[in-house]
């Protein structure tokens, strides 16, 4: 009967440090990729050639960075509001992957990353509209990322 008492002391005190080990660290937590978004002052680009320079837009340059680098295979940033009460809103900026995407660690709101590309061919993102809130969708692999954020009115 001891050697009974010893295999349940044994077992108890195994579970017992896997959960505390479980509780205690990220071991088993579900990797995420955080996103934070600052604000900049828009700089015009330069234009090649004879090209006309496009308008500003109304509000600031906004980039997103990332906590490490990752291979984006989809990206998408939709009106919060509209995403709330529809969860097929059109997005005001989206792009894919069909292969290999560059890993990125940080991107401009409206920039072309390499080895991605608008899923209808020769869409633009629209321009941001300022103290409006917006949603970014990030997928890379089986990660997803969402991110809240506005931008402030141009000076």
């Amino acid at each position: 009967m001891a050697w009974k008492q010893m295999l349940l002391l044994i077992v108890a005190l195994a579970a017992l440090a896997f959960a505390a080990y479980r509780l205690l660290t990220d071991w088993f937590a579900p990797e995420e990729i955080q996103i934070v978004h600052t604000l900049r002052p828009y700089t015009p680009r330069t234009p090649r050639g004879r090209a006309r320079p496009e308008p500003p837009p109304p509000g600031n340059t906004v980039l997103f960075s990332l906590d490490r680098r990752c291979r984006l295979t989809e990206l998408k940033v939709v009106l919060l509001a509209e995403w709330q009460t529809n969860k097929y809103a059109h997005p005001v900026w989206h792009l894919i992957s069909d292969s290999n995407s560059v890993p990125v660690k940080s991107f401009t709101y409206g920039q072309r990353i390499r080895g991605m590309r608008p899923p209808v061919r020769g869409a633009e993102p629209d321009p941001l509209q300022p103290g409006v809130t917006y949603r970014l969708f990030l997928k890379a692999g089986k990660l997803e990322a969402r991110h809240d954020f506005q931008t402030t009115p141009r000076r």
